[in-house]
Formats: structure tokens, sequence, C-alpha cells
């Protein structure tokens, strides 16, 4: 297994294939590296060299009781882009993850980065706040956190549905792509799990966006039931100076894993163009 050493002390796990352009992936809430398998094949076969760490508490990564906070997620970021010493980088960010190489920009500037993608991602801000009126209430935030310490086994399970909108009349149901989450996310460590709700929910990245120099693709689904386009997207397509947003009409949450072959597509003519 290849790992780094951060400066606390954990020990980060990544993946690491083919050559070329390197392409750093970064996972959503609960989940690892391995949701990013089909890209990481495809991207791979294309030429690039593709790379994908387990955040700190999640998949193969220490289950650290500290430092579970965006800030240290964007320095272990940083820890492993030195360390293999990457240049010229395509930052691809889901979810949670999309914070991640958010605030790993705004922290650590764009020197190492070429370009960067945001898939249903948190930025600028999730939480309902008076500043933010259109954000998701504390309330939908403290139901996470009492389930997944009541039993994250089973809220992980009925996650699922919504995350991959499979709760749609149209939908065409992978039972093997839940059971996948479900594993992920049973691979994380409770503490780390918990602690990392509030900082997807409740992180600001605006000032992280306006300090982003670098062309950015900005995907969505219309249909996100995680993080509903309007508040997120919009802004953040508005924040950060060289962005473009990409919705994909009816896409879900995990549009990444259901719409395997148009993402890829999609994210190829960025990474070319």
């Amino acid at each position: 297994m290849s790992t780094i050493t951060t400066r606390d002390g954990a020990q980060i796990f990544y993946k690491d294939w083919g050559s070329g352009q390197p392409i750093v992936f970064s996972h959503g809430w609960p989940l690892s590296a391995d949701a990013w398998d089909a890209q990481m094949l495809f991207f791979g076969e294309q030429g690039y060299r593709v790379i994908a760490p387990d955040r700190r508490g999640h998949g193969r990564s220490s289950q650290t009781w500290n430092g579970n906070d965006m800030d240290t997620y964007a320095d272990d970021l940083a820890a492993l882009m030195e360390s293999l010493n990457l240049r010229e980088v395509v930052l691809v960010g889901h979810s949670a993850g999309g914070g991640e190489v958010t605030r790993y920009m705004g922290r650590h500037g764009t020197q190492r980065v070429a370009k960067a993608v945001l898939v249903g991602a948190i930025p600028p801000l999730m939480l309902k706040t008076e500043a933010n009126p259109n954000g998701t209430p504390i309330e939908f935030f403290d139901d996470m956190r009492r389930n997944t310490y009541l039993n994250r086994s089973q809220f992980f399970h009925d996650l699922t549905v919504p995350f991959y909108g499979y709760n749609r009349e149209a939908a065409k149901v992978s039972e093997g792509l839940l059971m996948a989450f479900w594993l992920q996310g049973m691979q994380a460590g409770i503490k780390p799990a918990y602690d990392c709700i509030k900082q997807f929910s409740e992180s600001d990245f605006t000032e992280d966006l306006k300090k982003i120099d670098v062309p950015m693709l900005i995907v969505h689904g219309d249909d996100d039931q995680i993080v509903p386009l309007g508040p997120p997207a919009m802004l953040s397509s508005k924040l950060a100076p060289n962005a473009t947003l990409k919705v994909y009409p009816g896409g879900s949450h995990g549009l990444a894993q259901v719409q395997v072959e148009e993402f890829n597509s999609d994210l190829l003519a960025f990474i070319q163009g």
C-alpha cells in the first residue's frame, strides 16, 4: 500500500497509477478513493497519471481522533502533492472533496495546479445562515450526526438511495453501487465520519473561491438531493474568476458513478480544451 505520513503522524493511503499529466481525485463523504475507480481506469488508459487518496479517517487512511477539519484535509492534500512533486495537476473534487480541493487552492495557492473541477460540491457554503438564507437548515445536519452516532450502518444504507437518485421513477438501480457505497462508508472511522459532517456543512469557501485563478469546471446535477444545485454551484461559478458551470439535467449527487461515460467525456474535453 502506498502511503505518506503527515506532520501529525497520520498515514494517508493513495492510489497512483499510470504516467503523464497528473489528475488528483478527492472523494466525497463518507466514501474513499474507490469511488473514483471508473475515472481512474478511463483516464489512466487515456495517458494520464491518476492519483486518489483516502481522506484521513476514511478508507485505508488512519482513523484519526483529531485533525478531522477542512484546513487539515487541505494540508494533507498539500503534503501528498509535495511528496509526489506533482506539477500541472488537474484537481477533481466531489462533494466534501470539492471543499477539500477548494480549500487547498485557497490555502496553498495554485502553483501546482493547471485546472480544477468541482462535482456536486459543497462550496461556497451549505449551511443556512442569515447571510446564506437559501442554504440547508442545521437540523438536517444534526439529523445526519444523530444517525451516524446511533446506527451509521443503516444510515449509510438508506443514504445511498437519494445519493444516486434511485428514488426517482425512471432510475435504473444498481444494487452493486449501493453495496459499494455502504462498504466504503463503513471503512471510515465513526469519529472522523461524525466530525466531517460539521466540516462539509459549516465551512465557508467564499474567500477560497475568489483566489482560484486557474480554469475551473463546476459540474452539478439539477436533481442533486444531497447538495442542491441552487446555492452552491451557482454561487461558486460566480465567485471563482475562471469558472464554467455545466448542469446535468436530472443528474444526481453521484452522477460521476451513475452517468460514467457522459461525465468522463465531459471531463476529458475540459482537460484537453
